[in-house]
């Protein structure tokens, strides 16, 4: 599907003003936006960061690529924008040669863009084929996953990557339902393994992030990244990333605070930063959002394709 900017979602940036604040922003400075998305938290960086700043924003979706080159067509000469996975972080800033750089922003979360016009099935709300993919180019879908997995090994991943205590349950009922192709085929199996509402979350959400976990290998090739990212970082850069589940928060958590303890980053934040009520009464979608915040205190060391 290919969007054009009066056709995409309109995307809210999470906690835009403590982003900008935490990655201590200046004029001149160079700036690396890992999940691009549509370009909401890469303007206020390019904007805060003039004149001088430059702008390198990464990501696997190539609608998002698109999408967020219209939307920063202003500062275009001081962007690059490139389609690709953020586990390749290392090797795109030695290409381009973007290092060292001032700031690193992952934002964890899937954008509007994805959840409401991709029509790859991140969203159980609506009928679509379930893909997942955030690169269509990947091989594996999330109805590969469902429809191939045995039985064990689908409950284990659920369980692992959804934190689902009913992992098991909803294993045996999807396979025993198979073939499942869409969204809403999904939905229906779940809600008849485990009832139709439980608690303030659909009773999907947590199948549906385990799938996209899994399919897109988001735990390894964060841990990946991040640690890449430090490498990226100069003499007092910062490394902010906001995340939307305790897998992924655990996952920031645990490196940031290894990584002080060795005393190569400070920890900006001592306590984590999520949204005001105002923001997450116009943006709903912002209430699960976590953001942490490290600054690197030691010169770091030569970069090179093979570490």
């Amino acid at each position: 599907m290919n969007l054009t900017m009066s056709a995409a979602p309109t995307h809210i940036p999470v906690l835009l003003e403590e982003t900008a604040e935490s990655l201590a922003v200046q004029p001149g400075g160079r700036y690396i936006d890992c999940t691009l998305g549509t370009g909401g938290h890469a303007a206020v960086i390019l904007e805060r960061s003039s004149p001088g700043g430059q702008l390198l924003g990464i990501d696997a979706d190539p609608e998002a690529i698109a999408v967020a080159r219209a939307k920063l067509q202003a500062y275009s000469r001081s962007t690059l924008l490139i389609n690709d996975n953020f586990a390749n972080l290392r090797a795109i800033c030695i290409k381009y040669d973007f290092f060292p750089v001032h700031g690193i922003l992952f934002d964890l979360g899937l954008s509007s863009l994805q959840l409401d016009s991709s029509g790859r099935g991140f969203s159980f709300k609506r009928d679509e084929p379930l893909d997942m993919r955030l690169n269509p180019g990947q091989e594996v879908t999330a109805a590969d996953i469902i429809n191939t997995t045995p039985e064990e090994e689908l409950a284990q991943l659920i369980r692992m990557f959804g934190e689902e205590h009913y992992s098991h349950r909803l294993a045996r009922h999807i396979v025993q339902e198979r073939p499942i192709k869409t969204t809403l085929q999904l939905v229906r199996v779940i809600e008849q393994a485990i009832g139709s509402r439980r608690g303030r979350i659909h009773p999907a959400t947590r199948t549906f992030q385990a799938l996209r976990i899994a399919v897109n290998h988001e735990l390894e090739h964060l841990e990946s990244a991040l640690q890449q990212a430090i490498d990226l970082l100069g003499f007092g850069g910062r490394l902010v990333v906001i995340s939307y589940h305790s897998l992924d928060d655990r996952t920031v958590k645990h490196l940031m605070q290894q990584e002080a303890r060795k005393t190569v980053l400070r920890l900006v934040n001592k306590k984590v930063i999520t949204p005001s009520l105002a923001e997450v009464h116009v943006n709903p979608r912002s209430r699960s959002a976590k953001l942490r915040a490290a600054e690197r205190i030691t010169i770091p060391k030569e970069v090179t394709c093979d570490e």
